[in-house]
């Protein structure tokens, strides 16, 4: 247990910490019961929650207890955003959302052993709490000019819109959980995201007002962005869920082979459970010979590979390769060939014809003309098949699951045909 924060600190994952060296030596001397949160304001998690799940999956592989509290009951109010108030869900949804994040989060964690994880739910000892209690018993031992400080808060004031009572008052509600999980749990140690740095504070302070004896701690891992300045988690498409129904396993691989050289090994350092040795000999192979892209398949494979499975995984490489003809179109089940063919340009049709007129209307030439000379110098592609001559017709019988046509034209640039019937 001794070198979880010198291996925190090599991937990169401390971005801000209470006091390191009593940090150091609580889990030195641990184990130590910790916990993080994660709210159901949508009905999945997304690939930047990884990192907070990684991170518990890291400590109790050292020895550590961790508590993985979803917010039944902060999930009414959400967190509040730098730019606007959140819509608020009603109690069945809410509900329905806590239960897919527990079961997305319990794959990272180990819930047998002496150190087994705890799933708890933050609406179990809110739900009974009266307001007249909750401003007695916590409200009571918060100041206002110190929460209006906290960056969500600040943000929020000079915004527009300003905020809400409601929200303004959630970190009293994220502090409250410190409270209830130290007396229940004995937990002395919150994680969480850099821009959850105020709301893990506001936890420390009140139970260093209520609970003057404990020893607490706080500890923030770096909010990751791209090198070019975009959000992480974004793709073309929106935001990389963990769901495969809100983000196909197909569309979320793509996702991490696409990462820019100048991220991928510091995304390894964070996401990879690979050990330090094989991912700084991987930096070392992305440096020398970056167009390989060693680091970004086993980044892709990896995470792919834990976030929806080995099975999943292999389908999703096979059509990767399928569709640059490196492996047969044929044998790609339907929901793996959908979901990589919306990934690329495609146009919907409602009957076959003249190939070259299909290439045109893809958008892979700017022109049937342009089409015409693809084909008579050999680089038009259906299905992997070659075409050879202009005036081919595309027939029902070459349709993948009587539905898609892939075209490429030479080696790299692809496009898919849908016929929809109507």
């Amino acid at each position: 247990m001794t070198g979880i924060v010198d291996e925190l600190t090599w991937r990169g994952l401390i971005a801000q910490s209470t006091d390191e060296q009593a940090l150091r030596k609580a889990l030195a001397d641990g184990p130590v019961t910790f916990y993080c949160g994660f709210d159901p304001t949508a009905a999945s998690l997304h690939v930047g929650h990884l990192v907070q799940a990684l991170t518990l999956g890291r400590l109790q592989q050292a020895g550590h207890r961790p508590l993985a509290l979803v917010g039944g009951a902060t999930g009414y109010i959400g967190d509040p955003r730098p730019t606007a108030e959140r819509t608020l869900n009603d109690p069945e949804t809410i509900a329905q959302w806590t239960s897919r994040l527990r079961a997305q989060i319990e794959r990272y964690l180990s819930f047998e052993g002496e150190n087994a994880a705890v799933m708890v739910n933050n609406l179990d000892w809110t739900a009974s709490l009266s307001a007249i209690e909750f401003l007695r018993d916590v409200g009571k031992h918060f100041r206002v000019n110190k929460m209006l400080t906290k960056d969500s808060v600040a943000q929020r004031l000079e915004s527009e819109q300003g905020i809400s009572y409601t929200e303004f008052s959630y970190q009293l509600l994220q502090a409250m959980d410190f409270l209830q999980l130290y007396r229940s749990y004995g937990c002395t140690l919150q994680t969480g995201g850099s821009d959850q740095w105020g709301n893990l504070t506001a936890g420390l302070d009140l139970l260093h007002r209520v609970e003057p004896e404990a020893e607490v701690h706080a500890l923030a891992t770096p909010l990751m962005t791209k090198a070019d300045g975009t959000k992480f988690g974004k793709s073309e498409t929106g935001t990389v869920w963990l769901d495969p129904e809100m983000t196909t396993p197909y569309a979320f691989y793509q996702f991490w082979l696409n990462t820019d050289d100048r991220d991928v090994s510091r995304y390894m350092r964070i996401l990879s459970l690979k050990p330090r040795e094989e991912l700084e000999a991987m930096e070392e192979v992305t440096r020398e010979r970056p167009h390989v892209r060693t680091a970004q398949r086993a980044l892709a494979e990896e995470l792919t590979s834990l976030v929806h499975g080995a099975d999943q995984c292999a389908a999703v490489i096979a059509a990767s390769q399928a569709l640059f003809g490196q492996g047969e179109l044929q044998a790609l089940d339907e929901a793996t060939l959908a979901a990589a063919a919306s990934e690329l340009p495609h146009a919907k049709v409602r009957e076959l014809g003249l190939i070259t007129d299909l290439f045109a209307e893809v958008g892979l030439v700017a022109s049937r003309s342009a089409a015409r000379r693809t084909v008579k110098e050999g680089g038009a592609y259906v299905n992997n098949e070659k075409v050879t001559a202009e005036d081919a017709v595309a027939t029902a019988d070459q349709l993948l699951h009587g539905r898609w046509l892939i075209l490429r034209r030479g080696k790299k640039n692809l496009a898919a045909i849908e016929v929809t019937g109507s």
